[in-house]
C-alpha cells in the first residue's frame, strides 16, 4: 500500500516556476514508477510526466517537454516536479501517481494503469 500527498501547487504568472512535490509512504516507495498528470476543469486527465524506480529513465509529455523536470529522492520518499517557463495553459490539478512497473508508453501514459493516487494540488498560471 502507497500513500501519495502533492503539495507545492498555486497561482503564479505566466513564464514562472513551481516545483511540486508528491510524498510517499510505505517502505516500498522506491519500487515504484511515479507519474504525474493534470486535469483541468472539464477535460479528461493527461499524461504529464514519470520516472522509473530510481530515476534513470524520465519521459515527458510533448506539451511539457523542456520545461518541466521529474525526479525523485528515495531516501526522502519524495518525488518532484519541477516546473518553468509556466504557461496559462498549465493550470490544471496535477496529480502524483504510483505503478509498480514503468512499462510502454501506451502503460505510462494511461491513467487507469495506475494503482495509487494523491489528492492533487492546484496549479493556476495567470496571463
Amino acid at each position: 500500500q502507497v500513500q501519495l500527498v502533492e503539495s507545492g501547487g498555486g497561482l503564479v504568472q505566466a513564464g514562472g516556476s513551481l516545483r511540486l512535490s508528491c510524498a510517499g509512504s510505505g517502505r516500498t516507495f522506491s519500487s515504484y514508477a511515479m507519474g504525474w498528470f493534470r486535469q483541468a476543469p472539464g477535460k479528461d486527465r493527461d499524461f504529464v510526466a514519470v520516472l522509473n524506480w530510481n530515476g534513470g529513465n524520465t519521459y515527458y509529455s510533448d506539451s511539457v517537454k523542456g520545461r518541466f523536470t521529474v525526479s525523485r529522492d528515495n531516501a526522502k520518499n519524495i518525488v518532484y516536479l519541477q516546473m518553468n517557463n509556466l504557461k496559462p495553459e498549465d493550470t490544471a490539478v496535477y496529480y502524483c501517481a504510483a505503478r509498480l512497473l514503468l512499462g510502454v508508453r501506451s502503460d505510462y501514459s494511461t491513467p487507469a494503469a495506475y494503482a495509487y493516487w494523491g489528492q492533487g494540488t492546484q496549479v493556476t498560471v495567470s496571463s
